[in-house]
């Protein structure tokens, strides 16, 4: 008897403890939950089915979502977060799941890498990573190699079928009106935004009664300074400027690289226009005065940034 309360004080009989427990040490490999390398490498294996079999999705405009969130966006997203260490101010202003019209600065010189860092920006800090459409010149899509590459990651021609079509889909679509003499104007002149057109990108938004959301960015005049213009050399290849810069072409390839400035993207207050109409796109004098309340809040924005900012670099 009293060996009995010792053993039931003590817990369970140690003769016991040899017993088979309900657990079995070792899982069969098929069982094992897979681990991050494994993962990756199926993921990996899949996409190139997919895209060996053709079993993949592309738009109208030619735009392949899954090529440019495996393959594109991981190589912008060390750019972003690494090289450039992007701030995003302002995201809010983009709608969760409606149309809009982004129109932002242009800047590069050498890369016009600020459509490429606004998509990303789009892409990482909205909730559900929504896509940019970038709208680009005629030289983007007659480029070998850029041009099927700007295709299919959801960039289309600058012209307001295209951008209507986008719109009224409930795309966000991204311009950038300054063109060519925006990216190639001289560092003297960095930051002061040049001649927005003739307002097509409002016509567009007025048509849709898409809001348009003036975006300012700062960090992308550094990347490639612009001296100087070689206007001969530039006529000869068919380029709408050549430029000098201090690492380009006196260094070769390695002049290519951009620098690292830091960038600022600030995402601003909407303009609305669907109270206008889709008749009011009619409207010389109203398309004029919205085209110049964007690239006015533009510019009071840029210079705002750029009075806050402590270093080109850090």
């Amino acid at each position: 008897m009293a060996e009995a309360q010792v053993i039931q004080l003590h817990g369970d009989d140690p003769r016991d403890r040899s017993l088979p427990k309900d657990e079995s040490p070792e899982q069969p490999a098929s069982e094992r939950p897979a681990s991050a390398w494994e993962r990756r490498a199926a993921a990996g294996l899949a996409f190139l089915r997919r895209r060996l079999t053709g079993e993949y999705e592309v738009d109208e405009f030619g735009f392949d979502a899954e090529l440019t969130e495996s393959t594109v966006l991981p190589a912008a997203r060390q750019l972003y977060r690494k090289w450039f260490r992007t701030e995003v101010i302002g995201v809010n202003n983009i709608p969760a799941d409606s149309g809009a019209l982004i129109v932002a600065n242009h800047a590069g010189g050498l890369w016009a890498l600020d459509g490429v860092m606004t998509a990303t920006a789009v892409h990482e800090e909205t909730p559900d990573h929504r896509f940019l459409r970038m709208l680009g010149a005629d030289l983007v899509f007659t480029t070998p190699v850029l041009g099927p590459l700007a295709r299919k990651t959801g960039s289309t021609l600058a012209c307001n079928p295209d951008a209507e079509r986008l719109l009224s889909t409930g795309q966000l679509v991204g311009v950038w009106p300054e063109g060519f003499k925006g990216i190639g104007k001289p560092f003297s002149e960095r930051y002061k935004l040049q001649r927005f057109g003739r307002g097509g990108f409002v016509s567009a938004a007025l048509r849709t009664g898409a809001p348009i959301i003036p975006t300012s960015i700062v960090g992308s005049e550094e990347i490639h300074p612009m001296l100087g213009n070689a206007r001969t050399l530039a006529r000869v290849l068919g380029l709408p400027y050549f430029p000098l810069t201090p690492t380009f072409p006196w260094l070769g390839p390695l002049g290519l690289v951009p620098l690292p400035s830091k960038w600022y993207i600030e995402f601003g207050d909407p303009i609305e226009t669907a109270q206008y109409g889709p008749e009011a796109a009619e409207d010389p004098m109203l398309v004029f005065e919205l085209t110049d309340r964007v690239r006015e809040q533009i510019q009071t924005t840029l210079y705002r940034l750029l009075m806050q900012r402590r270093s080109i670099w850090r």
